[in-house]
């Protein structure tokens, strides 16, 4: 984490370059999911996740520190909140200050950083679903099956 840390130091210091007033930012690594990264500007910094950082290391130091931290750049600049978050500030930030690509999202394996223990049956297969859209369900949302087009029901266990 250490080594997370010293990279967003590094590109604060390249940001800092055009923009000297830009404030250094807090990092957590509390995200969890799909998400790699985060420029969590509310909280007033950037929020990593701990499972993808640890299975593809270079490509976050390459990739989503950058990327983040063109956010909390375009942020910070005068009528930032207005700007789009992957508009034209911020790929001309990513291109021009970092020298990426401007890519929005990440090629990441993500099964094992989305825990998924809610297991919902149909006619033909076993569907596993997010606490989240387990809630929508309890809520009344129903999901149907692609390929049978059967109502999912919540299976308490699941089938081996």
């Amino acid at each position: 984490m250490h080594a997370v840390r010293d990279r967003t130091d590094e590109a604060l210091r390249r940001c800092q370059e055009v923009y000297p007033a830009l404030p250094a930012p807090k990092v957590w690594f509390d995200l969890k999911g799909a998400s790699a990264g985060q420029a969590h500007l509310g909280r007033g910094g950037l929020r990593f996740n701990p499972v993808l950082l640890g299975n593809n290391r270079q490509a976050f130091f390459d990739e989503v520190i950058p990327h983040e931290m063109a956010h909390w750049l375009v942020f910070h600049l005068a009528n930032g909140t207005r700007f789009k978050p992957h508009g034209r500030e911020w790929q001309a930030v990513m291109r021009d200050l970092f020298g990426l690509e401007p890519k929005v999202t990440h090629c990441f394996d993500v099964q094992g950083a989305q825990s998924r223990p809610y297991h919902y049956q149909c006619g033909c297969q076993t569907h596993c679903f997010t606490a989240r859209r387990h809630s929508l369900v309890v809520k009344g949302r129903r999901y149907r099956c692609r390929h049978c087009d059967q109502t999912l029901v919540y299976s308490a266990f699941r089938k081996l």
